[in-house]
């Protein structure tokens, strides 16, 4: 089992660990159980968590037990972000999350066999735990120096908002679960983000404080980034999440699409299941035929699987087609085409107006001139039939399910107009 060291070092998965040589040692000597821990301070997980979601599938495939924890008590709190305090959540919503969350991790992971994943939930061991009982039996292990030296500490130390007790005190419960986890499972291993680098370390020097001789170790994968600056999981309509109903799976299956050349490479290796030579080859073709874009294509259709399933996947990939003049518009369920148009410029109107009006009210030509000279030049297509009379007016049968006109220029200009209904 040590081969995964290797694995995770090559895909760009391994940032950190306490001991490499220790860590190798465990995985040779036996199984392995770890944990990875996800705080429910929204309604999904976006696909910044993909990265460890990912890496614990990977983990499980390779012989170790995961032990997937959502935290009913740590999502009430919240880990210090770098600039503000969290807005605390109601118990009762933040029970909800869970469940939410529960159901998103868990198609990832097998409950079967030697290493069977495990999902727990850190409120099974706080909520019965009076504050004079934390402050003994946990806090009393702190030491205030050390904590101010953790980085997401430090930098709201010096912002002008500070921290709360509150949220100092999160690294406390993270080190509890630890120790709870390593007294419950045997866990021996917690994995998680570089960002979470002093939470786990923390957790670690709280099982050697209390289990004297224990042998526990930390993993860290590095923070995913954007060759452009911008932040990783963050399209022009905001956070990319998991949740159908938050991100359609055509949203979802675009934002990979659309990936930057400079940074697909990086994105196959830590989040796709093919083989190195597999990932080796589509790099070779990305790098030969970028405009291609054959390794985004790849990824998207293979994350959209995992995430949305089979079907979702080959509805997306239809309707991408079809969108472009490769497929038959006509065949595209209403849910499905309704989420990729509202992924391209479109514009509401009453009446269906000479297609002229509707090229400049969707932003695909600057003036009634302009689109004239669209048409004229042949470049103007509505429900990928190309046009021969701009001054015409489609008709109401033309719609879409009863609402969409789906209207391109040239080949890669796309835009749609929506019917009001009545």
């Amino acid at each position: 089992m040590t081969d995964i060291v290797d694995e995770l070092k090559w895909r760009g998965l391994f940032a950190q660990s306490t001991d490499e040589d220790a860590l190798r040692k465990a995985l040779a000597d036996g199984p392995v159980t770890f944990y990875c821990g996800y705080d429910p301070t929204a309604a999904s997980l976006h696909v910044g968590h993909l990265v460890q979601v990912l890496t614990m599938r990977r983990l499980q495939q390779a012989g170790l037990r995961p032990l997937a924890l959502v935290g009913g008590a740590t999502g009430q709190i919240g880990d210090p972000r770098p600039t503000a305090e969290r807005t605390l959540n109601d118990p009762e919503t933040v029970a909800q999350w869970v469940t939410r969350l529960r159901s998103q991790i868990e198609p990832f992971l097998s409950f079967e066999g030697e290493n069977a994943a495990v999902m727990v939930n850190n409120l099974d061991w706080t909520a019965g735990l009076s504050a004079i009982e934390f402050l003994r039996d946990i806090g009393k292990h702190f030491r205030v120096n050390k904590m101010l030296t953790k980085e997401s500490i430090a930098r709201r130390l010096e912002s002008d908002e500070g921290i709360s007790y509150t949220e100092f005190s999160y690294q406390l419960l993270q080190s509890m679960d630890f120790l709870e986890l390593y007294r419950r499972y045997g866990c021996t291993l917690q994995q998680g983000g570089s960002d979470q680098w002093g939470n786990l370390t923390a957790g670690l020097d709280l099982i050697h404080r209390l289990e004297p001789g224990a042998e526990v170790h930390a993993l860290a994968t590095p923070l995913m980034t954007k060759a452009d600056g911008t932040k990783f999981g963050k399209s022009e309509s905001g956070a990319v999440w998991l949740d159908a109903e938050m991100t359609t799976p055509y949203a979802f299956y675009q934002f990979w699409l659309n990936a930057d050349d400079r940074d697909i490479s990086r994105y196959m290796r830590i989040l796709s299941f093919r083989t190195p030579a597999e990932l080796e080859e589509l790099e070779r073709v990305t790098e030969e035929r970028p405009q291609a874009r054959t390794a985004q294509r790849a990824l998207a259709e293979e994350l959209t699987t995992l995430v949305h399933g089979a079907d979702q996947c080959a509805a997306v990939v239809a309707a991408s087609k079809a969108l472009f003049g490769q497929g038959e518009l006509g065949e595209l369920d209403e849910a499905t085409l309704s989420a990729a148009l509202s992924e391209v410029p479109h514009a509401r109107v009453t009446e269906l107006g000479p297609l002229v009006d509707l090229l400049v009210e969707a932003g695909l030509a600057p003036s009634k001139s302009g689109a004239r000279r669209t048409v004229k030049e042949g470049g103007a297509y509505v429900n990928n039939v190309k046009a021969v009379d701009g001054e015409a007016a489609p008709g109401r049968e033309e719609l879409l399910h009863g609402r969409w006109l789906v209207l391109r220029r040239g080949k890669k200009n796309l835009a749609a107009i929506e019917v009001a209904a009545g």
